[in-house]
C-alpha cells in the first residue's frame, strides 16, 4: 500500500459488544475478528479511511459471537479468505453461512502466513473456546501481538508475545468490581477462571515481566462496560507494575485505551510516533 512503512494498525471496537482490529503494511490489510456487522465494521473502517476492498482476509481468535457477529457477511461481501484453526471451523461453521471453498483457509495455531513483508503466527491461549488464538505480526524488526480473552499468561503466550514493540492486552476486568457486580456467581467464576478473562492486575503482573526497551506501549483491551472502567485499568496495571519493580515514565512507555464505539487512531510501530490518544 502506498505511503505505509512498517506495521500500522487500529483497533476498530473492543469489548462484549464486539471485536474487530486491522493491521495492515505496505503488501496486505487483514481484519482480526468480525464481531460486529458488516454495516458496524464498514463504519468503522471509513472512520479510518478505509474500505473492505483494500482488505486481503480475515483472521479468526475463536468462535464467540463478539468476535464472529458479522464474519460471514464480510467475508461474502468483499470475497474474503477466512484463516483459523479447525476446531474453530467446527465451531463457527453453522455462524458463518455460505462462502466458498476458496474462502475457507485453515491456520492450524502456531503456522504462519505471509503476505509479501508482512508475517502473521498464531499462538494458543486459554480461554473457554473450541481452540483459540492469538497473534502477532512482523515486518522486518517490527512486531505487534494481539492478546485478549485469556484466563491467564501463560509461559507460552509470554514467549509468543514478548520482544514486541507494541502489544494489544486484555484488562478485563477490575476483581472487587466484578465481585461485587450483578452477575451470577457461576458467571463471575467463569471469568476468574483460568479460562475466562484477564484482570487488571493480572495484565500489569504479565506487563511487568514483559516490559523493556524495546515494548513502546500497551492498549489496554476487551475491557467489561460493567466491571472496569479504563482509568482504574490504568492506574490498577501501573500499581501492579510498580509493585513488582517496574517503574517507567510515559514518556517512555505508553498505556493507551481501545473503546468499544470508536476506532483507536491508526498506530504506526515507528520510533517517533506517538498515539493521538493517551492516557
Amino acid at each position: 500500500m502506498i505511503g505505509i512503512h512498517g506495521i500500522q494498525f487500529t483497533v476498530l471496537s473492543s469489548g462484549s459488544t464486539g471485536n474487530a482490529t486491522i493491521v495492515r503494511n505496505k503488501d496486505a490489510a487483514i481484519l482480526i475478528d468480525a464481531g460486529l456487522s458488516a454495516k458496524r465494521i464498514d463504519e468503522l473502517m471509513r472512520e479510518r479511511e478505509m474500505t473492505g476492498e483494500e482488505l486481503n482476509g480475515i483472521l479468526v481468535t475463536h468462535e464467540h459471537s463478539d468476535h464472529v457477529k458479522g464474519l460471514g457477511a464480510v467475508a461474502r461481501k468483499y470475497q474474503l479468505p477466512i484463516y483459523a484453526n479447525e476446531k474453530t471451523w467446527m465451531a463457527i461453521e453453522r455462524a458463518v453461512g455460505k462462502i466458498t471453498p476458496e474462502q475457507k483457509q485453515i491456520m492450524q495455531t502456531g503456522d504462519f502466513l505471509t503476505f509479501g513483508s508482512l508475517r502473521i503466527e498464531s499462538f494458543g491461549i486459554s480461554h473457554d473456546a473450541a481452540e483459540p488464538v492469538g497473534y502477532f505480526f512482523r515486518d522486518g524488526a517490527q512486531k505487534l501481538s494481539v492478546a485478549t480473552d485469556l484466563g491467564y499468561v501463560s509461559d507460552k503466550v509470554m514467549q509468543s508475545i514478548s520482544d514486541s514493540d507494541v502489544l494489544v492486552l486484555e484488562a478485563n476486568h477490575d476483581i472487587e468490581m466484578l465481585r461485587m457486580g450483578r452477575y451470577p456467581w457461576n458467571t463471575k467464576r467463569r471469568i476468574l477462571s483460568d479460562v475466562g478473562h484477564l484482570s487488571n492486575d493480572a495484565a500489569g503482573e504479565a506487563l511487568s515481566e514483559l516490559l523493556c526497551k524495546k515494548m513502546k506501549r500497551t492498549y489496554l483491551a476487551h475491557l467489561s462496560r460493567d466491571h472496569n472502567m479504563m482509568e482504574i485499568a490504568k492506574m490498577t496495571v501501573r500499581d501492579a507494575m510498580e509493585s513488582r519493580g517496574c517503574f517507567f515514565k510515559d514518556s517512555e512507555f505508553q498505556l493507551c485505551a481501545t473503546y468499544y464505539d470508536r476506532p483507536t487512531p491508526w498506530d504506526m510501530l515507528s520510533e517517533t510516533y506517538v498515539p493521538e490518544e493517551i492516557l
